[in-house]
């Protein structure tokens, strides 16, 4: 039997990695903008495929022994597990719908207020919860694993390809709510260490450690085997650094353009206009 203090430790170290790579690769963006937007910097690089390969190898290292996990995690004789009950008690929704409500409340509240920075911030961060949450779907539909409780967490390998269609009870691999907590860690992350850099040593594990409360109430509360945890993770983390990095490299995208820099404006009559904010100088362009 596995002691959850290991599986602990692995979840902390996902999140330390994290902040590590949120900061390692937006300081390659965020160091020389101009020279980023000239070169074309990759959205894909050797660190990122190091970190794939991470969460991909501990998912791997998870099929053997979630069965034990799961099982320690609901042993109602430990001490341990109830001080994982406590401090995991509502962590789920922080997740869900917690990190969409976030991530749209800062964009509206920043569009409100004409606070473009706010905007930014809440934008990306919906953004790459969407796409890990589309990702993960199509992952729970194909694969099929059905979740502990299905089997009394007796079997991690009940996997059935294309089961996980209309049923809820076949979609565990990976962890949507972990996928989107992570997803959120990494965007807030990396934006705040884009924007405000010295903050993200404290921003940084607040947020990762938020993210790595919701995978172990998923797994308290027999939803979740420990491998779909990891691999949600690793999706998560993957879409939030994603979409930080393509926004920022590619600020003329049509998503930022319509979504940022659109105006809002009432027309007088119980209605509102919609424009966009052009840069323009008399005899520009002309010769």
């Amino acid at each position: 039997m596995i002691n959850t203090n290991l599986f602990r430790r692995l979840l902390l170290g996902i999140s330390a990695a994290c902040v590590l790579s949120a900061g390692q690769l937006e300081a390659q963006v965020t160091s020389n903008p101009d020279s980023v937007k000239k070169a074309g910097k990759p959205l894909f690089t050797f660190d990122d495929a190091l970190l794939g390969l991470g969460f991909a190898g501990l998912t791997i290292a998870m099929f053997p022994v979630d069965k034990s996990v799961a099982r320690h995690l609901r042993s109602p004789s430990s001490n341990e597990n109830q001080f994982i009950g406590r401090v995991t008690t509502g962590s789920e929704y922080l997740a869900d719908p917690g990190s969409i409500v976030i991530g749209s409340g800062m964009y509206l509240v920043g569009r409100a207020t004409h606070h473009r920075t706010l905007a930014d911030i809440g934008l990306h961060t919906t953004e790459a919860i969407v796409l890990g949450s589309g990702v993960t779907m199509v992952f729970k539909d194909l694969l099929g694993r059905s979740r502990p409780f299905v089997t009394n967490a007796t079997d991690p390998r009940d996997f059935k390809f294309g089961a996980g269609f209309g049923n809820g009870d076949r979609q565990s691999f990976p962890s949507g709510h972990a996928t989107a907590a992570y997803a959120a860690a990494a965007a807030l992350t990396s934006e705040i260490h884009r924007v405000y850099p010295h903050y993200t040593w404290v921003a940084g594990p607040v947020f990762y450690g938020g993210a790595t409360l919701v995978g172990l109430a998923r797994m308290y509360h027999n939803k979740h085997w420990a491998s779909d945890v990891v691999l949600g993770a690793g999706v998560g983390t993957f879409s939030g650094l994603k979409v930080v990095r393509y926004s920022h490299n590619h600020p003329d995208n049509r998503v930022d353009k319509l979504l940022l820099e659109a105006m809002i404006e009432p027309n007088g009559n119980g209605g509102h206009l919609v424009g966009l904010s052009i840069p323009w100088s008399p005899g520009a362009g002309s010769h």
